[in-house]
């Protein structure tokens, strides 16, 4: 594999992904990063943020650990790419030829862009209201149900002894829970830390998400509600119904804003394809197959 190919994947695979996602709010000329004695800054990142999508921009800021690597890689990518200026890499043939294909789908790919952008009008307010009339039946949101657990870890496969003892473990969390507060027993009890930190909250889950032991004791319970122990394969849990939303219909403004990005997805969309027939139709293609077959064929 070629130099430059090891590149492109570096940053199609990494910086891509991971640029979407770095915080905005910085000046311009602040200092994200050091390299020795070289420092990067904030207006060298900027540039491969416009073309991120939100839920790529929202998944890197809740895993820290993708965008400081992801930003680690855009960092190696510059250090290989002063290397590769320094030596002349960028002025050999195979690069420039390359560089020139790169630049002219850039160009063409931006140019669709723009020819196929949505006014900032749309959707009207009355073109949502209609669509989402039109949708309703696909915007069922199921029941969801807040919960809080107390976990005791158990394998199926863990010794005798040490099962007898989380079982004990387990009984005496009940105990105290029916005679106390659930958020303080988790708090000092539960052994799965996180949720322990919030009082045993898991949060909001969709029936369809809570596993299918777990959601066959909770279905049936009240507001405020506790299981009795429950076994699973990692262990013992006592579970709390902290809140219980019905399924319902979404209401217009719980989906607007996705309502207006899909219809602005949906019309760029539209117009692109109709913008690409027009030109098929403008300029006819006449394709030989049995030679590209063959041009495939030869390839090496």
């Amino acid at each position: 594999m070629s130099y430059p190919t090891i590149l492109r994947r570096l940053l199609h695979t990494f910086l891509a992904p991971l640029i979407l996602a770095a915080p905005l709010a910085r000046a311009a000329d602040d200092v994200i990063a050091r390299v020795g004695d070289q420092e990067i800054k904030a207006t060298q990142v900027t540039p491969y943020l416009d073309n991120l999508t939100e839920s790529d921009r929202a998944a890197l800021l809740k895993n820290p650990a993708a965008l400081s690597q992801a930003v680690r890689t855009l960092i190696l990518q510059q250090i290989l790419l002063k290397e590769a200026i320094a030596t002349g890499w960028d002025k050999t043939p195979e690069v420039a030829e390359q560089l020139e294909r790169l630049r002219q789908g850039a160009i063409a790919e931006t140019y669709l862009q723009s020819i196929a952008k949505v006014p900032e009008g749309y959707p009207s307010e009355e073109e949502i209201k209609t669509v989402y009339e039109a949708r309703k039946s696909d915007l069922q949101v199921p029941t969801q149900i807040r919960l809080a657990q107390i976990f005791i870890a158990a394998p199926k496969d863990a010794p005798k002894d040490a099962q007898d003892k989380a079982k004990t473990r387990i009984e005496d969390v009940a105990k105290a829970v029916k005679a106390g507060d659930f958020a303080a027993v988790a708090r000092d009890k539960s052994e799965e830390r996180e949720t322990a930190s919030r009082g045993g909250e898991v949060g909001w889950l969709a029936e369809t998400q809570i596993q299918p032991e777990i959601r066959s004791k909770v279905t049936s319970l009240s507001k405020g509600s506790v299981t009795e122990p429950i076994r699973l394969a990692d262990g013992w849990y006592v579970v709390k119904v902290l809140e219980v939303k019905e399924a319902h219909t979404a209401t217009l403004d719980e989906v607007k804003d996705q309502l207006v990005k899909l219809l602005r997805t949906e019309r760029a969309r539209a117009n692109r394809e109709a913008y690409l027939a027009k030109l098929q139709q403008q300029s006819p293609i006449a394709l030989d197959e049995l030679g590209l077959s063959k041009l495939l064929g030869n390839k090496k």
